[in-house]
């Protein structure tokens, strides 16, 4: 039996816990186990420092343990540990929505929490279907995704999500979901810093799946800015300008998924930002708490939400309108952390800092091509994806040991995906850290390529 020690010496069972998304017999052999940690660091039960590469899920933005959050979340559990929200309220709640809609461009002015951001998907796109139906166009019905799109794990979001390894076990998922091709090409849009000047055509297939389907039966398209779970994928310039145009031109709903995107990684509050496109429904998740709190959510353009609902329609005042919802939508403790992270944000200028070290962190990921067998390397924002050259017969091991001996050997932590290893670190990082990510980052790839 896998047995590892606690702080304390004292023998854990690792057994029990079936871990999401690892491989878990190859873990519990070899585990990777932290329990502090501060600022840019992890540390595991024995002491060492690891470096923090991946921002623990794309989510730890403002760092570990910042005190104006972890200050903000003690206090909340120690006044009020829980309230309903349905039919009940807090105050932190609308002040949480409220500066959430602040950041957002255009009409994005109301937001509905969730959990999660898988929740957050599946709010957005029953949101959607809800919109049209109340619209007096109740035939709309399908959700568009896209090939290599990542929009959670439960079936809303796997249907219209892209990733096969997420969709294959689980049988027919969705009906009436299709998708549209993904925007990677190597060959046109190899070591590329930022975002690619080949590929907006792709987004007229939209227009494609209308002829197929026709306009009156589709509710949504749904898209990640930039798609991040997908290896690090920024829009071509222009793509998601078409999208939206194509979109007005049939009455189709545009929504970004922006719970990797979203505070501060592409160096604006939203991608919506960063690429001057408002659409009519956006997610997000991870970076709105810093990750010390599970929170996600849509943020709903004013028509979307009026049409919903039934603003200016004479009513009875009990009626329900979206029947929906969860437990925890609004938690106390996810919007105390939520408005302490958000001060955090303005307050050290971290958005802002993010856009002026872009330049710089894409020059230190682009000095790998010549130093180490990758077949590419893309970066927008403070993320970046390495294509390590898959290991003969074994496609996902090299990156699979990339990030086993960047833990064990090298301490650093980053985020994996098959053969491409990612580094997302918290918005807070140093040029001298930087620096120490990517040579080890280059070391860990030539070892495993021998």
């Amino acid at each position: 039996m896998s047995v590892a020690h606690d702080s304390q010496g004292n023998p854990n069972d690792l057994g029990p816990f079936w871990m999401p998304f690892t491989p878990n017999r190859s873990f519990k052999e070899a585990p990777r186990i932290v329990s502090k940690a501060e600022g840019m660091y992890y540390y595991t039960t024995d002491g060492r420092k690891i470096l923090d590469a991946a921002a623990g899920l794309w989510c730890c933005n403002a760092g570990h343990g910042h005190p104006a959050i972890v200050k903000a979340i003690q206090a909340q559990a120690a006044e009020m540990d829980f309230t309903p929200s349905f039919q009940f309220s807090h105050p932190k709640a609308f002040e949480a929505a409220a500066r959430i809609a602040a950041l957002a461009p255009g009409d994005l002015d109301h937001v509905f929490f969730a959990n999660s951001g898988s929740e957050a998907a599946d709010t957005a796109l029953k949101i959607a279907i809800a919109y049209h139906r109340y619209n007096g166009e109740g035939s709309r019905t399908r959700l568009i995704g896209r090939v290599n799109g990542y929009h959670g794990v439960g079936f809303g979001g796997i249907s219209v999500g892209g990733m096969s390894g997420n969709r294959k076990l689980y049988g027919p998922l969705l009906s009436g979901t299709d998708h549209l091709p993904g925007t990677y090409n190597r060959t046109e849009q190899a070591f590329t810093k930022g975002e690619p000047t080949w590929g907006a055509h792709l987004a007229d297939e939209l227009e494609e799946l209308v002829k197929l389907h026709d306009a009156s039966t589709i509710a949504a398209v749904i898209v990640e800015p930039m798609a991040g779970s997908g290896g690090v994928v920024p829009p071509p310039q222009g793509y998601l300008q078409r999208l939206r145009e194509i979109c007005d031109r049939h009455g189709i709903l545009l929504i970004f998924d922006e719970v990797i995107c979203g505070f501060g990684r592409l160096g604006a509050a939203f991608g919506a930002e960063r690429y001057g496109v408002v659409p009519d429904l956006l997610t997000f998740a991870k970076g709105v708490t810093s990750g010390t709190v599970p929170m996600g959510g849509v943020i709903a353009r004013k028509h979307v939400h009026d049409v919903v609902e039934g603003e200016g329609q004479d009513r009875a005042p009990h009626e329900m309108r979206l029947y929906h919802g969860y437990t925890y939508s609004a938690h106390p403790l996810a919007c105390a952390a939520a408005i302490a992270a958000m001060n955090v944000y303005r307050d050290e200028g971290l958005f802002e800092r993010t856009k002026k070290i872009e330049p710089l962190f894409a020059d230190a990921v682009m000095s790998l091509k010549d130093k180490t067998p990758v077949d590419d390397i893309r970066t927008v924002g403070l993320a970046a994806a390495f294509d390590v050259r898959p290991l003969k017969d074994a496609p996902g091991k090299g990156g699979y040991d990339v990030m086993a001996h960047l833990f064990h050997d090298l301490d650093m932590m980053i985020r994996l995906s098959g053969d491409t290893v990612v580094l997302s670190p918290p918005l807070v990082t140093s040029e001298d850290e930087i620096g120490i990510m990517v040579d080890k980052m280059a070391k860990a790839i030539n070892h495993v390529a021998g």
